[in-house]
């Protein structure tokens, strides 16, 4: 494997730690793909005096703090050579070399180092005062200088990271300098979509420094981070405040104005709080309490926290349900890559930060998937003060496994940065109430010894749920069986002690000219041509989210908040200018949290156990739709019937010519029922008489089993007395399938 010449010893095996399986083109660098050159509304609010100019860490405030964003200078050099005297140009920071607000717009070769120069002026500092410089996030191996002396390493793309400078600052002027190397694709690090060539559903590679960088002035001894347990059904809080000394720690508890609780602890200790009139953290009431957290060694840091429990719990049914705060509550929420045209991984200001879980909100999410990146602490913020549960992925790296296969083996390096960085995610947004459950793996990508990491998140965090795989690559471990299924949707069998979810489903896709990353080479899971067609598509998903809650379904997560680059399945267009669906799709959102749809099976499908049909595949004439039609001659079959592989379906009864016609008799008179309705899956067009009357006529195929629903003359029909369900499925290209029943749901 050619290295490159690296930089030092220790570099060399750093770079062959992590890239485990990189090809010849090792030094091979690439341009940034051409685009659009898309930007959002807030990318003219940027200001390059004071960006991003939000405290970073609002679970650990400070009032003594200088913010470091801003312009830098940045050079791209080979891994063999020196530190660069002369630098190529400006780089905004924290923006990503590639992104467009970064002024730069370059990838970096992973044979490559990008490094950063800046000066800073140390302020005073009396009484043996330290002085700390805090990275939010740089991508992926950081080192760092001060002075030319070296102050620290890290390793890892997602966590924040603090070095202790005081003894390398002086006053006056100070030069800092920070090289980074990532190795993106060609390396097994944890990367989430980051591709050097994108295309699909990747995206965009993120370089270097992509959150906040800011100076600090803290005591000699001081807080370095506070832990902190909500036990929300017992009203009170554990909290343990680490830090640098032994000195006892005040915690005073406040509830807007009102101070409500007060207690006392030392360093590394624990106390619990008891909360008076205790008011819990939800989604419909997201009430946070403030903390104010002083030490004797005069150091003073602002926090808060919400009393939120989750936890798996049945219902009246019998049924798994997620429950919040003790009582079940269905989880609807939308997937969230966290991309953006112009920044990338980085928001351009804090308020377009806030911009799409407003959008969420809106339209009655009450759930967020954060799909295989972290985000800056401010983030989670606004999901905690807004009211918004948080999935938590992992984000991805290393290889993938098919749904079949047994989990990877990773590198002894691989595996130590999974591990590490695991860790601190969970270490990281341990404190937020929004953050409801752990996916360390998704569709397979990276999954290694899960039920051992499982085992990890469990001892690392008792207050959350942890979701073992998303998706197709289930190890029967964790608090709940998640599915996906494109548009579906779809519900997992149900289980003793898990609660059976569908990690993603929908990816409606909606072209909207002049807010593309690019104009041709788009793409969606189902193209569709208006917001029309899209609103009713969308309404006919949730029609059949709520049918499969009745079913058991515990939560759901809509594909996706934003289109991002080439990916239009976004309820918002990537620059955030389009929103795809009206406000008013909150009201049939809302239908969810309501009572748990009762869904009874009146004339069962053969998706469970197999129905015997009559049918025939050749034209049977005039009169075989009525109920006195003799069909004795016509086969008999168990359904479904189809061919030519059918995605989500299992023929029972070969049917590969262009028609077929099925009957079944039925008998409803001495049943109870309020709203029937039929359950379809059709591929491709079908008509449904019943008594010889037309009830559905359907074109097209379906992916998943949908409902439509019956008059009230039919209604009375099916009342009576027996009756004849009679269908007609024509195919002309592709798989075919076709089986219907009726069920009792009202959508």
């Amino acid at each position: 494997m050619k290295i490159c010449n690296p930089i030092s010893p220790r570099r060399v095996l750093l770079l062959a730690l992590a890239v485990a399986a990189l090809g010849p083109a090792l030094c091979e660098t690439y341009a940034v793909e051409p685009h659009n050159r898309l930007r959002t509304r807030w990318a003219d609010k940027v200001d390059p005096e004071n960006v991003l100019p939000e405290y970073p860490r609002p679970q650990l405030r400070r009032d003594q703090w200088w913010n470091l964003n801003g312009r830098w200078e940045y050079a791209i050099r080979p891994d063999n050579a020196e530190q660069p005297q002369e630098f190529d140009g400006e780089i905004l920071v924290p923006f990503a070399v590639e992104s467009q607000l970064s002024g730069v717009e370059k990838f970096v070769g992973y044979a490559d180092v990008l490094w950063y120069q800046r000066t800073f002026s140390r302020p005073s500092l009396e009484n043996g005062e330290r002085l700390l410089l805090n990275f939010g996030a740089v991508d992926w191996l950081c080192e760092v200088w001060v002075n030319g002396e070296k102050v620290g390493e890290h390793r890892g793309g997602y966590d924040p990271f603090t070095f202790d400078i005081t003894d390398a600052a002086v006053e006056g002027d100070n030069k800092l300098v920070v090289a980074v190397w990532d190795p993106t694709d060609g390396g097994a690090q944890p990367r989430g979509k980051q591709l050097r060539r994108p295309h699909g559903i990747w995206y965009t590679s993120v370089t270097g420094i992509w959150q906040t960088v800011w100076l600090e002035k803290v005591p000699k001894s001081y807080l370095k981070e506070l832990k902190i347990q909500p036990h929300a059904l017992q009203g009170s809080v554990s909290i343990t405040p680490q830090g640098s000394g032994d000195e006892e720690v005040t915690l005073v508890v406040r509830d807007g104005d009102r101070e409500i609780a007060t207690g006392t602890t030392k360093m590394g200790e624990t106390v619990t709080i008891e909360i008076p009139d205790p008011v819990l953290w939800s989604p419909s009431n997201p009430h946070l309490y403030d903390l104010h957290v002083t030490t004797d060694g005069d150091d003073q840091v602002e926090s808060y926290f919400g009393l939120r429990d989750i936890s798996v719990m049945q219902d009246d049914q019998g049924d798994n349900r997620l429950a919040l705060n003790g009582q079940p509550l269905f989880q609807f929420g939308v997937l969230d890559q966290g991309w953006w045209p112009d920044g990338l991984y980085t928001a351009p200001t804090d308020e377009a930060l806030r911009y799409d879980l407003e959008v969420a909100k809106r339209l009655g999410f009450n759930m967020i998937r954060k799909h295989v990146k972290v985000e800056p602490a401010r983030w989670y913020y606004w999901c905690d003060k807004i009211g918004l549960m948080v999935w938590q992925d992992m984000p991805s790296g290393d290889r993938y496994i098919g749904g079949s296969e047994p989990d990877i083996t990773r590198t002894e390096a691989s595996a130590d940065n999974f591990e590490r960085e695991l860790r601190r995610m969970v270490e990281t947004l341990y404190n937020h109430p929004s953050v409801v459950m752990w996916v360390p793996y998704n569709e397979g990508w990276g999954q290694w010894d899960t039920v051992r990491i499982c085992q990890l998140l469990y001892e690392w965090d008792t207050t959350r749920l942890v979701n073992n795989a998303s998706g197709w690559t289930d190890r029967g471990m964790g608090d709940v069986h998640d599915i996906h299924r494109y548009p579906g949707p779809a519900v997992p069998e149900k289980e003793e002690l898990r609660a059976p979810v569908l990690g993603e489903f929908g990816g409606l896709g909606l072209e909207v000219p002049g807010h593309t990353w690019r104009k041709v080479q788009n793409w969606s899971y189902l193209p569709l041509e208006n917001e029309k067609e899209l609103l009713a598509r969308y309404r006919k998903l949730l029609t059949e989210v709520r049918y499969h809650i009745g079913k058991g379904l515990a939560a759901a997560v809509y594909t996706q908040i934003s289109d991002v680059e080439i990916e239009l399945t976004g309820i918002l267009t990537y620059d955030r200018e389009v929103c795809k669906l009206p406000d008013s799709v909150r009201t049939l959102t809302e239908l969810l949290y309501t009572t748990t749809p009762k869904v009874v099976d009146l004339v069962p499908t053969s998706e469970r156990q197999p129905q015997t049909w009559r049918y025939t595949i050749t034209d049977p004439g005039e009169g075989w739709r009525q109920s006195d039609f003799d069909d004795s001659r016509w086969r008999a079959g168990q359904g479904g019937f189809g061919g030519n592989e059918v995605p989500n379906v299992q023929p029972r009864t070969s049917w590969t010519t262009s028609d077929i016609w099925i009957r079944r008799n039925v008998d409803l008179s001495n049943r109870t029922f309020t709203t029937p309705t039929l359950r379809v899956f059709h591929d491709e067009d079908a008509e449904i008489y019943i008594e010889g009357k037309r009830v559905a006529s359907l074109v097209a195929y379906t992916s998943e089993y949908v409902h439509v629903p019956l008059d009230d003359d039919v209604v009375d029909l099916l009342k009576r007395g027996p009756v004849t369900i009679a269908v007609h499925c024509h195919q002309s290209l592709g798989g075919q399938f076709i089986d219907v029943g009726i069920v009792d749901f009202a959508p």
